[in-house]
C-alpha cells in the first residue's frame, strides 16, 4: 500500500509560511502492513449528507484522486473515531474539541466518537497502524496539546497543524485511514485571554478541516484561511460546500 500524508498549519499571524511535514514508512504486523479491511466498515454511509443547496465560495482539497478531480477523503461508511491526549491543554480544552468535532460532523455529514483518553506522545512520524497501543485496526486520529519542546518547528506564530494519513487502495483510489491534530497549548491560552473561546474554537474547527482534508484559500471571509481573522469563528459558504463534498466519499472495505 502506497503511503502519504496531507497536513497543513495554521498561522496567528500574516506573513509566515506554511509548515507540511512527511512521514516515515508504516509500521508492519506479522505478515501485513496494516489491519484487516473494512474493519468498521457499514455497507452505506452512516451520517446524513448535509445541505449545501446554494451555498458559494472558495474552497480547495490537500490531495486529489488520481483523475486530478475528486477529494481524496475518510470512508462516510466508518467512523472517525479519535483519542485526545489532554496534557498541557487549557481548562475549557475538551470543551473547545467537543464543540469544535460537532461543528465538523455537522459540515461532513462524517460520524465522530470520542473514544477517550490516550498518552500517546506527540510525533511529527506518527505511525496510522499501532496494534500494541490501539488493537488491530487504525490508530484513532490523535488530537494533543502540544509543547514548544515537542513542536518546535512551529515558529513563534503558528497556533496548530493537523493532517491524515492517505493509502492507496487495490483500485488505485485513495482514502484518510487515521490522522492528527497538534495544539500548541501556550498559543491557545493566549487566544482565550485575548480573543476569547469562541476565536480558540475556531482554531480547532480549521485544523479539523485540514484533518478531514480541506487545505488553505485566500479568501480571508472562509475560516480555511491562514490566519486567524476577528468575526469569522464559524466555517463559511465556501468551507461548507468542501466540507459536503469531503463527506461524500466512497465506502472503503479494502483498507
Amino acid at each position: 500500500m502506497a503511503r502519504g500524508v496531507a497536513a497543513a498549519a495554521c498561522l496567528l499571524a500574516a506573513g509566515l509560511l506554511l509548515g507540511p511535514w512527511s512521514f516515515g514508512p508504516l509500521s508492519t504486523a506479522p505478515g501485513r502492513s496494516g489491519p484487516p479491511p473494512g474493519w468498521d466498515e457499514a455497507p452505506a454511509r452512516i451520517g446524513d449528507a448535509p445541505a449545501v443547496a446554494g451555498l458559494t465560495g472558495m474552497h480547495r482539497f490537500t490531495a486529489l484522486q488520481p483523475d486530478g478531480l475528486n477529494p481524496v477523503t475518510y470512508s462516510p461508511c466508518r467512523p472517525i473515531r479519535y483519542v485526545v491526549r489532554p496534557d498541557n491543554g487549557p481548562v475549557i480544552g475538551a470543551a473547545l474539541i467537543e464543540e469544535a468535532v460537532a461543528d465538523v460532523a455537522a459540515a461532513t455529514g462524517l460520524i465522530f466518537v470520542a473514544e477517550g483518553a490516550t498518552t500517546e506522545p506527540v510525533s511529527a512520524d506518527r505511525d496510522p497502524y499501532q496494534p500494541q497501543r490501539y488493537g488491530d485496526r487504525w490508530a484513532p486520529v490523535l488530537v494533543a496539546w502540544a509543547t514548544p519542546n515537542e513542536l518546535p518547528h512551529l515558529g513563534d506564530d503558528v497556533v496548530g497543524e493537523a493532517g491524515s494519513q492517505r493509502l492507496s487502495r487495490p483500485n488505485g483510489q485513495r482514502a484518510y485511514v487515521s490522522g492528527q491534530v497538534y495544539l500548541d497549548a501556550a498559543k491557545m491560552q493566549l487566544i482565550l485571554d485575548t480573543a476569547g473561546p469562541e476565536a480558540a474554537r475556531a482554531v480547532i474547527a480549521h485544523e479539523l478541516g485540514h484533518l478531514v482534508g480541506l487545505d488553505h484559500v485566500a479568501d480571508p471571509t472562509q475560516l480555511m484561511y491562514p490566519q486567524t481573522q476577528a468575526g469569522v469563528t464559524d466555517y463559511q459558504a465556501g468551507d461548507r460546500q468542501g466540507l459536503a463534498r469531503l463527506g461524500a466519499g466512497e465506502c472503503v472495505n479494502d483498507l
